[in-house]
């Protein structure tokens, strides 16, 4: 079984303003379509995939997902999808919006997107936030590396500032997207540290050199056991990034270093995330 942690709901026209829409052009080349449609999520994955799906809140960058329509699109397909709630703590009712989507919608996650919404998570005033998390046992998908929007600040996509977070939070499980590219040493510091703290390898696939130089630093540090398989669907596939980390697992090592284990990246694709992050 393969465990996608990191999927999205998008709606398109109703979740995110025209600025966001045509800057997401720069995520890769081309413009991606963001309308999510199941069954083209199904067509694009083994069939026991399990699939974390979050929608996504931050004002300052055009974004905004009803935490409703996250709930509602995986309530018709519990048998493979699990929902996660977002919250801006910057903006004013987001401590009634987290409870609301835990406790009336039932959603089992939470993801935050620092940088999107312009905030350090480091910063004390939003521990309230993560004790909520802590406390209830709902692990946090957290957006960490580059972005494609003008208005979001690099400096809060910084893996460094979850550090102080785990510290605090020893039982918060949180999952640093993407491996904090292009910080990707600096993401691999943080989760070596912390027990409950993972990376995911979403959106990565498509560019190799990068990738496979970060997961020759995860093999040198010996964290191959705290990165998860993630998608980053629509703006790649769970095959293609399947595909993509096997044959990053193919290429010969650089004169006088090993190749990448091969076991391992197998290994990370079927990793039993869900078990790790008590969601199973």
């Amino acid at each position: 079984m393969i465990v996608d942690v990191h999927s999205h709901l998008f709606r398109h026209s109703h979740d995110f303003d025209d600025a966001f829409r045509t800057e997401s052009a720069r995520a890769h080349a081309g413009e991606v379509d963001l309308t999510v449609r199941f069954d083209e999520y199904a067509a694009t994955a083994p069939d026991d995939t399990r699939t974390v799906v979050v929608g996504g809140k931050a004002r300052r960058s055009g974004l905004w997902v009803d935490d409703a329509a996250v709930a509602e699109y995986v309530r018709a397909r519990p048998d493979r999808l699990i929902g996660y709630l977002s919250v801006d703590p910057t903006q004013p009712g987001w401590q009634d919006e987290l409870r609301h989507g835990h406790q009336d919608l039932g959603l089992r996650g939470i993801k935050i997107m620092p940088m999107y919404a312009g905030f350090n998570p480091a910063d004390p005033a939003y521990d309230d936030l993560f004790a909520y998390a802590e406390r209830h046992g709902l692990p946090m998908l957290v957006h960490t590396g580059t972005t494609f929007v003008s208005q979001a600040p690099l400096e809060y996509a910084m893996p460094r500032h979850l550090d102080p977070v785990a510290m605090r939070h020893p039982e918060l499980r949180m999952v640093l997207a993407h491996l904090g590219h292009p910080f990707e040493g600096e993401c691999i510091a943080v989760i070596r540290k912390h027990r409950h703290v993972y990376a995911d390898v979403s959106a990565l696939h498509y560019r190799p050199f990068q990738l496979w130089h970060s997961l020759r630093l995860v093999q040198d540090y010996g964290v191959w056991d705290k990165l998860l398989f993630g998608s980053d669907y629509p703006f790649t596939t769970v095959n293609d990034s399947v595909d993509g980390l096997r044959r990053i697992a193919r290429v010969p090592g650089i004169p006088g270093l090993d190749p990448l284990d091969q076991d391992a990246v197998e290994a990370l694709i079927h990793r039993p995330a869900l078990e790790l992050l008590g969601l199973d």
